[in-house]
């Protein structure tokens, strides 16, 4: 039989710790969530926003998070400057960081997405423009997609995570949740494929 499990989607805002409690007083997960036993599955960077998932069973975590699952994600990212081809061409391909060789991305140009503005805002120089580029993942190097548009020469001024597999931040506000139901499969159906069910 399948397992059951709640699964909370959140749209981490800027500046947010991906945790329920900080010694320094900084904003984190307690001031947005209010049930108890969740913790996330998977990380989102202090100074990044958009989706986070939230669950209470191990099993879930680990299909969404372990990076033997290979579960795509993808971001919305706004960059200093127009990407070039040459350089689009480079990240789909895979870029050598300090920790090694990326996987091959997808990646595009797209048109500035219709979201929340940030608090506080990005800062830009007047002279150079931005533009922005959706990009999916399905590794988890530690802030890579930051370091993977400063290697072609775009630095990333604004990181927003839009979906995590076939979950997506749809009409998610910054610090609003929604909660789902997943199925997940008895062990000895796991061992043959990972596959979650969503209701």
């Amino acid at each position: 039989m399948a397992t059951v499990s709640k699964l909370l989607l959140f749209n981490k805002p800027y500046k947010v710790l991906c945790q329920f409690t900080d010694e320094q007083g900084r904003d984190c997960l307690a001031n947005y969530i209010n049930e108890t036993g969740f913790y996330a599955a998977g990380r989102l960077d202090y100074d990044s926003e958009g989706l986070l998932l939230l669950t209470r069973n191990g099993a879930l975590q680990h299909q969404i998070s372990h990076p033997d699952n290979k579960l795509p994600k993808t971001y919305w990212v706004q960059i200093e400057g127009k990407m070039d081809k040459q350089s689009l061409t480079a990240l789909r391909q895979g870029i050598e960081l300090k920790d090694g060789l990326t996987l091959p991305a997808k990646i595009k140009t797209i048109e500035a997405p219709n979201i929340w503005p940030r608090t506080p805002a990005v800062r830009f120089r007047k002279n150079i423009p931005t533009s922005w580029i959706s990009i999916t993942l399905t590794e988890g190097k530690n802030r890579q997609v930051r370091r993977m548009t400063s290697a072609v020469g775009y630095p990333t001024l604004r990181l927003i995570r839009y979906s995590i597999g076939s979950w997506t931040l749809g009409d998610l506000q910054p610090g609003q949740i929604r909660s789902e139901t997943v199925h997940l499969p008895d062990k000895k159906q796991s061992r043959k494929k990972h596959k979650i069910t969503r209701n």
